[in-house]
Formats: C-alpha cells, sequence, structure tokens
C-alpha cells in the first residue's frame, strides 16, 4: 500500500490544495484542479493508496467540498481510502 500524507497546515487556497494533491498523489498534467477531476482521479486509482491529510482542521471553510469528494472518492474506489486528522 502506497501512503501519501499531506500536511494541510501551510495550504492557503483551494488552488493550492489542488496542487498539492496533484503533486502528492501523482495526478497527470490534463489534472483540472476542481473537485470532479479530483473525484476522478481519485476513482482512476488503481494502486491501493491511503491518503493522509494532517492539519485539514486548519484549513478555511472551503474544506467541505473537498471532504465530500475525498470521501465519496473512497466510498467509490476500494483502493482509495482517506485519514483527516
Amino acid at each position: 500500500m502506497r501512503t501519501v500524507t499531506l500536511d494541510c497546515r501551510s495550504v492557503q487556497s483551494p488552488q493550492a490544495l489542488h496542487m498539492a494533491l496533484q503533486s502528492g498523489l501523482d495526478f497527470p498534467a490534463w489534472y483540472g484542479r476542481n473537485l470532479d477531476a479530483l473525484y476522478d482521479c481519485l476513482t482512476d486509482l488503481h494502486q491501493e493508496t491511503c491518503l493522509i491529510l494532517l492539519g485539514w482542521d486548519s484549513l478555511g471553510t472551503w474544506e467541505q467540498g473537498f471532504r465530500l469528494a475525498l470521501q465519496d472518492a473512497a466510498r467509490e474506489n476500494a483502493a482509495f481510502s482517506v485519514e483527516f486528522r
């Protein structure tokens, strides 16, 4: 299993979180940096992957959409799991 840990305490914006996720999870260059593209890339993961997000509660009010997309992808794709810490 691949474990990817991202520290969200330094993330200042939704775009910065998209960039961190793209880099950490090795999303393709064509990743659209929106919630639909995030869901699509996560549900397309074939390698068993656990995403650990540290400092999640330090994000702004915009985090809710990300949380839903991440949780929905984890329910849809058995190879993907997410932990909010």
